[in-house]
C-alpha cells in the first residue's frame, strides 16, 4: 500500500473505524467471557484471555490516541464496546459454563415428578418441609448449565405453577455422584469440563 492510501478518506473514515470497531468487539467480549471465568475460579483460561484482551485493547487505544481528531474513530470504539458485551454475553450462553442448582417447591406430590427426572436420567434429591401454609415438597437437582434448559419443561409439565428457583454453584467437591454427566462435544465440552471452582 502507498503512503497516500493511508491518507485517504477510505482508509481514515471507513477502513481505520472498521478496525478499531472490529478489534474492540474482541476485546470486549474476550474480557466478558474472562470475568465468567474468573466468577468460577478458574486460574488457567482466565489469565490467558485477559493477556490477549488487554493486548487487543492496547492496539485501538492506541489508533485512538493518534487520530484525535477523527470523531468517526470514537463511534467505533464504542459501538465495538456495546457490541462486544452482547457478543460476550451469548458466547457465554452457548458455552453454558458451570453447574447450577435447581430447588423445587411445590404443594403437589413430588413423587411423579422425580420419577420423571430418574427416567430421563437426571438425579433428584428430594425432602418435606412445612411452609407458612402447609405441607410442601422441595426437590432438589445439581446440574450442568448446559442441561438445564431440558429440566424446566418437565417442571412446568408436572405443575406450571411450581416454585422453582436457579442458583450458580461456584464450587463442587464430586461431580460424578449427583451430576448427570454430559456427552463430549468437542472444544466447547474441553472448555466447560472440570472448570468448576478449580
Amino acid at each position: 500500500m502507498t503512503p497516500d492510501f493511508f491518507d485517504s478518506f477510505w482508509f481514515t473514515y471507513v477502513l481505520l473505524p472498521f478496525l478499531i470497531f472490529l478489534s474492540r468487539v474482541i476485546d470486549v467480549s474476550m474480557d466478558t467471557l474472562r470475568i465468567v471465568f474468573i466468577s468460577k475460579g478458574d486460574k488457567i483460561i482466565a489469565p490467558i484471555l485477559g493477556f490477549f484482551q488487554v493486548l487487543i485493547w492496547i492496539i485501538a487505544i492506541t489508533q485512538i490516541m493518534q487520530n484525535l481528531n477523527n470523531w468517526v474513530c470514537y463511534l467505533a470504539y464504542a459501538g465495538g464496546f456495546a457490541i462486544g458485551n452482547y457478543i460476550g454475553l451469548i458466547i457465554e450462553q452457548k458455552l453454558a459454563i458451570g453447574v447450577q442448582l435447581i430447588r423445587v417447591i411445590t404443594h403437589k406430590d413430588a413423587s411423579p415428578l422425580i420419577e420423571k427426572l430418574k427416567s430421563k436420567g437426571y438425579k433428584a434429591t428430594s425432602h418435606e418441609a412445612n411452609g407458612t401454609i402447609g405441607l410442601v415438597h422441595i426437590i432438589y437437582l445439581l446440574e450442568k448449565r448446559s442441561v438445564i434448559k431440558k429440566i424446566i419443561p418437565l417442571i412446568k409439565e408436572y405443575n406450571p405453577k411450581a416454585f422453582f428457583t436457579i442458583e450458580d454453584i461456584r464450587f463442587v467437591s464430586d461431580q460424578n455422584e449427583f451430576i448427570t454427566a454430559v456427552p463430549k462435544k468437542g472444544f466447547i465440552w474441553w472448555i466447560s469440563r472440570g472448570r468448576i471452582g478449580r
